[in-house]
């Protein structure tokens, strides 16, 4: 199946008369019409609530949102289907981690080590944390190619570090970092580590065991599945000593006037009526993305990436940041200004030429802060993109600057 094949699976990029290259995948991708189908078959054929009734359309309810834990677990390798909590994103997942756990287990004079480049979902938390616990937040900076500091993470992870958080790739360089070394330097000091993996689920396997992190989190609009829906998988022994996030329907096990037994994980963390469609809708995006398999997905995000950077930097009104690594460590997005044009000019003029791409600060103010820029526009590639999408962007590209009448 080529990348054309592809996009017959996907509606909105399959229509004629939308014609549009669409190259903010970092942001959210577009859906295929099986899991378009699977959210429709849901609510048009089975709607119910789960976990509360004893009629066929709630147990079947129950039966869908249960095989879509269950195949998530299988996904990311967890050891068990209760080590994966639904959330409604990333940040809510990873919000649950910092009150249930990082609230827990920080005190006075402890220290959070983040990185720089991390997303402010998995940034501002852990500030609050630090601020309501008196612990330290430190950052790991960057080399100079855009890679994580080893320096730092040599320095900053120490006997006092009691969380350390960090993105699996950067939303705004689109590198990987080497997660498992920092899991072990991090494990060898006693303390947990939480990965934002929201811009990794999508584009390479990922294996939780492997990586042996304590707390992965994503999203599902980041791979295919329907936005409302998103990942949080624990340790189950880390998971079962926290207590819950949010308290109310299906996540107790007894209430009486003065007091409340929880119920058993997942339950525990899974207040209130769950989002069974988008369930359904995590649980086909899965499908679709195994009968591709990751090894494709790479290749092409790989060819799109290789393909565009050369031409990039023959453009001498082209910046770019983080795509100077020497490491074989560069993902699908790439990062870009415009001399003298401001990003959100830029985004506009290409969205005339019918080309969408970020731009703005990406939810990184941080990094953006310490790349001396106030935004950037970034494209973000996905496996339904061709090179006649790249081509589109670059020809977009060119008319830029006499757009703004600066030549």
């Amino acid at each position: 199946m080529s990348e054309q094949d592809f996009l017959r699976d996907f509606p909105l990029l399959n229509n004629k008369t939308n014609s549009i290259a669409y190259l903010d995948n970092g942001a959210t991708t577009q859906k295929p019409e099986s899991v378009i189908q699977a959210i429709c078959g849901y609510y048009g054929g089975c709607n119910a609530n789960p976990h509360r009734g004893a009629y066929a359309l709630s147990v079947k309810a129950t039966d869908i949102y249960e095989n879509a834990r269950a195949k998530t677990a299988k996904f990311i390798n967890a050891k068990r289907p209760e080590e994966i909590i639904f959330t409604k994103n990333a940040t809510e997942a990873l919000n649950l981690v910092a009150y249930s756990y990082g609230l827990a287990n920080v005190g006075q004079g402890d220290e959070i080590v983040i990185t720089i480049s991390e997303h402010h979902s998995n940034l501002v938390p852990w500030q609050h944390v630090a601020k309501a616990k008196g612990a330290t937040l430190k950052y790991i900076y960057l080399e100079e190619d855009g890679n994580l500091s080893q320096e730092d993470i040599a320095a900053k992870i120490t006997e006092r570090t009691k969380i350390v958080a960090v993105t699996q790739v950067s939303n705004v360089l689109g590198l990987k970092n080497d997660v498992k070394s920092i899991v072990q330097k991090a494990h060898s000091v006693g303390a947990a580590v939480v990965v934002d993996g929201s811009q990794s689920v999508a584009h390479m396997k990922v294996d939780v065991q492997d990586l042996d992190a304590d707390f992965f989190a994503f999203s599902g609009h980041k791979m295919l599945s329907p936005m409302g829906i998103g990942v949080l998988y624990g340790k189950y022994e880390i998971l079962d000593k926290m207590s819950p996030f949010l308290f109310g329907g299906d996540m107790i096990e007894y209430v009486e006037e003065q007091s409340t037994t929880y119920a058993e994980l997942p339950s525990k963390f899974e207040a209130g009526t769950q989002n069974v469609g988008g369930a359904a809708g995590l649980s086909a995006a899965i499908d679709y993305l195994e009968k591709i398999g990751f090894d494709r997905i790479e290749a092409i995000e790989k060819d799109l990436v290789d393909y565009a950077l050369p031409k990039l930097r023959e453009m001498p009104f082209i910046e770019l940041y983080g795509c100077d690594s020497k490491r074989a460590n560069k993902t699908g997005i790439i990062t870009f200004n415009v001399k003298d044009v401001h990003p959100h000019d830029v985004a506009s003029i290409l969205d005339s030429q019918g080309v969408a791409v970020r731009a703005g600060h990406h939810c990184a103010q941080p990094l953006m802060k310490y790349l001396r820029q106030n935004a950037t526009c970034r494209a973000s590639f996905y496996l339904y993109n061709t090179r006649e999408d790249v081509d589109r962007w670059l020809e977009a590209l060119t008319k830029v600057r006499r757009v703004m009448h600066l030549e």
